[in-house]
């Protein structure tokens, strides 16, 4: 099995060449606080109703060190989590929180620096009464993510690895990371116009 720290030195931009739209969520799903370095881990999945984020609160006490905990939840009325909360989930090893929705006490987050990675921001809390499983398929940023998937998230934005599929990802990754490292701005430029004249030519463009 991949061991997901090894994503932390692969940026989401070469996932998303690598994976496609589909493992991408979207640009609502944020940093909210930075600059902080990039995070990876597997993916502890939560589902919340809106207006309730009882199974988050649950979930901070079960999640393993070094997972992301991943919301689904889509609600921009009601907070899913608070300063303890994230402090709790910090003190515990939980890496990240990605959530399909908002969070509060953002200042108490920044300070402890704990990444997080949501819609946004609202200081009224939800309530805690629905119970859900934990560790089912959830949606989060319009990408299905399932327990063990290997979550990547940067200044860039968010993406998931199918765990089927992340030896193959990583070294494909890092082949493509080398290759770029290992060619100057000159060479790409010239290599791009080749590229962009070529398909411009087929295209009929004569400027």
């Amino acid at each position: 099995m991949t061991d997901a720290t090894e994503f932390r030195a692969v940026p989401t931009t070469a996932l998303a060449d690598l994976l496609g739209r589909g493992q991408v969520m979207d640009i609502g799903i944020r940093p909210l606080w930075g600059p902080h370095g990039r995070v990876a881990g597997p993916a502890f999945t939560v589902s919340c109703p809106p207006g309730d984020n009882l199974m988050l609160h649950a979930a901070i006490h079960r999640a393993e060190p070094g997972s992301v905990v991943v919301v689904e939840s889509g609600d921009l009325d009601w907070a899913l989590a608070g300063g303890n909360v994230c402090a709790v989930a910090q003190r515990r090893g939980v890496a990240a929180f990605v959530l399909d929705g908002l969070i509060r006490d953002l200042a108490e987050v920044r300070q402890a620096r704990f990444p997080v990675f949501a819609r946004g921001v609202i200081p009224i809390p939800g309530a805690k009464s629905v119970v859900r499983p934990l560790g089912e398929p959830v949606t989060c940023g319009g990408v299905r993510v399932e327990a063990g998937d290997i979550v990547v998230a940067d200044e860039e934005g968010v993406v998931s690895v199918p765990a089927a599929r992340g030896a193959e990802v990583l070294t494909a990754a890092r082949a493509k990371l080398a290759k770029e490292a290992g060619e100057s701005l000159d060479a790409w430029e010239a290599a791009h116009r080749a590229r962009i004249d070529k398909i411009l030519a087929e295209r009929g463009f004569e400027g």
